[in-house]
């Protein structure tokens, strides 16, 4: 895949909608790119390090640097295996006098081994560039977007900890924030639109769409693709579906929230880089970054 320059995102959007303006990029690859750097500069950030402790603490001041409200939920909890974990969910609201509302979603905390088989060191701890610190900056991107010229509807960034602890089969050990979060609200918030950003920021970046998200909420898919195409991203966006898995969408979909995943399954060849030492800072790019805030900001700005 060849990669083009910032300038050549905001372009390719322009000229995709045939005469119709479409949203314009808000947030350069740069500066997202410089929000998951500052995550990545913790080091592994799995609940219980020091890492996680300092990224818990950066998260709440930036969020209440750029957001009209901020929500802390601070929780312990013990897994099935007897671990205590002193968890964090964050949430960042943008107007939050409006009943109209979008949600979306990312997880900050890492996985605290890199157990996939293909990893080089099975007990070591996974940086996340990828899987957690690229849809922070994603929303983060999204806030500042939000900060500068405010939306028409209220958003709600929500930054949910212990979504990658351990096996993905324990109820106990994974999807912790939002299992969390979904217990809260229920029946009691209902968001026009709920996306998970999950894993974008892979320089070979593809999404399809993820079958549960197709199964549980299909317009909402519709929608997100539709946007993606209409701002010249079709190639990374394409319209196919994929097998369905266990992500932070489910939570949310079972408190009746239309919850969708946008996540590239493919982190590099066959996978293999997916839960392992390899997730590093040179397998992810600003320019994929930016082409997922693109989107993210665009249909809240009415994309579609």
């Amino acid at each position: 895949m060849r990669f083009r320059p910032s300038w050549f995102l905001a372009v390719a959007g322009t000229l995709a909608c045939r005469g119709t303006p479409a949203p314009p990029v808000e947030v350069s690859a740069d500066r997202l790119l410089a929000y998951a750097d500052r995550q990545l500069a913790f080091g592994p950030r799995p609940p219980g390090s020091p890492a996680h402790a300092a990224m818990a603490a950066w998260l709440d001041s930036v969020a209440r640097g750029k957001a009209d409200a901020v929500t802390v939920d601070d929780w312990t909890t013990v897994t099935a295996k007897g671990d205590t974990l002193r968890l964090h969910n964050v949430l960042a609201s943008f107007r939050p006098d409006l009943s109209d509302r979008v949600l979306y979603v990312a997880h900050w905390d890492t996985r605290p081994r890199a157990d996939a088989p293909a990893s080089a060191d099975t007990a070591a701890p996974v940086m996340g560039a990828n899987d957690g610190a690229s849809g922070v900056a994603v929303l983060l991107g999204v806030a500042d977007a939000l900060r500068a010229r405010p939306a028409a509807v209220g958003v709600d960034l929500l930054f949910v900890d212990g979504e990658d602890y351990g096996d993905f089969s324990d109820s106990t050990e994974t999807l912790l924030g939002s299992r969390r979060f979904a217990r809260t609200v229920r029946g009691a918030y209902q968001p026009r639109r709920v996306i998970v950003w999950d894993m974008v920021g892979d320089r070979d970046q593809r999404f399809v769409q993820e079958g549960a998200s197709v199964t549980g909420v299909p317009a909402q898919v519709d929608t997100v693709w539709r946007c993606a195409a209409r701002l010249g991203y079709a190639a990374q966006f394409p319209d196919s579906v994929s097998q369905a898995i266990t992500d932070d969408h489910l939570p949310l979909q079972r408190a009746g929230l239309e919850a969708i995943d946008v996540i590239d399954l493919q982190y590099g060849p066959s996978n293999r880089w997916h839960h392992t030492t390899e997730d590093t800072r040179d397998k992810i790019s600003g320019e994929s970054l930016a082409r997922a805030a693109h989107v993210a900001t665009a249909l809240i700005r009415g994309c579609g």
